[in-house]
């Protein structure tokens, strides 16, 4: 059982995207890093924002790539090999076109489910058992109009919804954080 040492969300930068389904990743790491008085800064070494959090469990790295969610796994490994972060060490946060909105989903390792910016993580770190944290943004009902909802902003209900998930993972987080997944699943799959 190790401990998270490092966060990632999953997103693209830019306001164009900010407010969009596809960074509901960053959304998540933004309310992290505020609970827990911490600032994301541009970082070039790892292509991303970065910012160390500190919580009564210990030091972990927040990161948001700035590489555009299909390249996302270059920032990733650039950071997870600078600080010899193993996958046991790693969260990914990242939207679930499969879940309800709000409706949160952890788990261990796994395939990538067709989103790109997972498939260029398990790519760039010759591995998939990280740790994943799914954020669910609901399904527009067909394949071909998926990246135009991804890609668009939820409606009221649905952010509403979304919200209150983030926050019920942000109250498993100390759970989350020292490694307990089964505990923080039990108690996260029962809420959302």
């Amino acid at each position: 059982m190790s401990a998270i040492q490092c966060v990632v969300g999953l997103g693209n930068p830019g306001p164009k995207y900010a407010e969009t389904r596809h960074n509901a990743g960053f959304w998540f790491v933004d309310e992290l890093a505020r609970a827990h008085g911490a600032t994301l800064r541009a970082e070039n070494k790892f292509s991303g924002e970065l910012a160390r959090m500190r919580t009564a469990l210990g030091e972990c790295w927040l990161l948001k790539p700035m590489t555009y969610m299909n390249h996302s796994g270059r920032s990733v490994a650039a950071l997870c090999n600078f600080y010899r972060i193993a996958p046991s060490e790693l969260l990914v946060v990242y939207d679930e076109l499969d879940l309800a909105p709000g409706m949160i989903r952890l788990k261990t390792g796994g395939g990538h489910g067709g989103h790109n910016g997972m498939r260029d993580i398990c790519t760039a770190l010759g591995s998939k058992d990280f740790h994943r944290l799914r954020i669910g943004i609901g399904h527009p009902g067909h394949k071909d109009a998926v990246v135009g909802y991804v890609l668009a902003r939820p409606g009221k209900h649905e952010q509403l919804a979304i919200q209150s998930g983030i926050g019920e993972a942000l109250r498993h987080w100390d759970l989350i954080q020292a490694g307990e997944m089964q505990r923080a699943m039990n108690g996260l799959h029962a809420a959302t």
